[in-house]
């Protein structure tokens, strides 16, 4: 699947376009340095996470429809978690991720391994989702690559657009 996010004023357009040749497009407004799909974009590939959002958009459904799952379950925010579904745990594991790895990108992302690791496991648990497994090495790959991102999505200019290769590298 081909996932292209274009840099706007107030809302960053996504559009993936799947291996059978389907398409949808939503828009992600602002939150942070760079757009939390993108990381989820990091944060899946670097861990594996076949089964969370962008998995789950490659299966053929919509980006907006994953946090309605996530609701429907429960689960649209941590704090109102219950025993997840089975079939929503990799979702939820992605997402308790996505959060730790975002907030230690705002923070410079030179923390120790073990702290963020600690911040994944406590998220998972608050989300009753078992704990991802995450290796110093695929810390240190995820935040090299969500800083490089950083760096050239902040200089782009709007109205451009990166593209990346799910499941794969970007491009």
């Amino acid at each position: 699947m081909r996932i292209t996010i274009t840099k706007d004023d107030r809302s960053d357009k996504i559009e993936a376009v799947r291996a059978d040749g389907s398409s949808v497009r939503t828009l992600l407004p602002h939150k942070g340095a760079v757009p939390h799909d993108a990381v989820h974009f990091f944060v899946e590939s670097g861990l594996g996470i076949t089964g969370g959002f962008w998995g789950l958009v490659a299966g053929g459904r919509h980006p907006d429809e994953v946090q309605e799952i996530a609701k429907a379950g429960g689960h649209a925010s941590a704090k109102r978690a219950g025993i997840p579904d089975p079939s929503i745990v990799p979702m939820l594991q992605a997402e308790r991720a996505v959060e730790c790895f975002e907030a230690d990108l705002w923070s410079g992302g030179e923390g120790d391994p073990a702290s963020l690791r600690d911040m994944i496991d406590a998220g998972c648990a608050h989300s009753q989702a078992p704990p991802l497994e995450v290796t110093d090495a695929a810390i240190a790959g995820i935040r090299s690559s969500l800083s490089e991102f950083r760096d050239h999505w902040t200089s782009l200019p709007r109205g451009e657009a990166v593209s990346f290769q799910w499941p794969g590298e970007r491009t």
